[in-house]
């Protein structure tokens, strides 16, 4: 497939998990990708394997995510589509008892002013160029509540999905998709580390997946591919869930 064949893409959190996965599939379907990420070792590696440019980025630092777009758009002409995914899970973030200030903060800072950040760069240059499509990652526990609590990255998440739901209906008319894809869990590095700190409440997840298992990060890659594709072109404002059933389902708590 060549869906996003002559279009430059930027993915935040690109050097594992979803992100590294969109980072494939977009390469796979055309897109020059710029890769933003922390992990300055990992990162030229993923974008010499997809023929793309790595850009190292504090995603909660403006300036750092100024310069991660103005890359895109000065080296390779237009900015098309940006994944906003770069995220954390970490242990102290648990039930709004146990969870500090310093780990609340840390948490919205990364899940949420990130976004943020990279909207508030990415939208002049799709508005000039009159199209783009901006997707944001948020997760089923925006629209629902988590069985296992993070209420940080809970909060976050909503967050999230509210501010892409009012910025694709503001820049609808102008051009500009905006969409918050929601996963369900994943098996990406978070969720093995969560396994192998605590198995009893990363299991308990799994019960309410009507699928039975975790989604694999090629999976949610499809789904972000189709959202910056055409083929996705009258959707925006909305929340894509991606989650193996579990916002449909009712299943009793252990």
């Amino acid at each position: 497939m060549s869906r996003l064949q002559g279009r430059v893409a930027v993915v935040t959190g690109g050097c594992s998990g979803i992100g590294l996965a969109t980072v494939r599939r977009f390469a796979a379907e055309g897109a020059t990708v710029v890769v933003g990420d922390v992990d300055v070792d990992r990162g030229p590696e993923v974008a010499d394997e997809v023929g793309g440019r790595f850009v190292e980025v504090d995603v909660t630092d403006p300036a750092q995510v100024d310069e991660l777009f103005a890359v895109a758009k000065r080296e390779h002409g237009s900015v098309d589509v940006a994944f906003n995914n770069a995220g954390i899970s970490p242990p102290d973030d648990d039930s709004i008892l146990e969870t500090g200030l310093d780990a609340w903060q840390r948490v919205q800072q990364v899940n949420l002013t990130s976004v943020y950040l990279c909207c508030k760069a990415a939208l002049p240059y799709m508005l000039e160029q009159g199209k783009g499509s901006i997707i944001n990652t948020a997760s089923f526990v925006a629209v629902m509540g988590a069985a296992t609590s993070q209420i940080s990255y809970t909060a976050s998440k909503g967050g999230v999905l509210a501010m892409s739901r009012e910025l694709g209906v503001q820049f609808a008319r102008q051009g500009v998709r905006v969409n918050a894809l929601c996963p369900g869990p994943v098996n990406t590095p978070l969720l093995q580390e969560l396994f192998a700190s605590d198995p009893e409440r990363a299991a308990r997840r799994m019960v309410h997946i009507p699928l039975g298992r975790f989604a694999e990060p090629d999976e949610i890659a499809g789904a972000v591919a189709f959202l910056a594709s055409d083929d996705s072109s009258f959707i925006t404002a909305s929340q894509f869930l991606v989650d193996g059933g579990i916002s449909g389902a009712y299943v009793t708590p252990l």
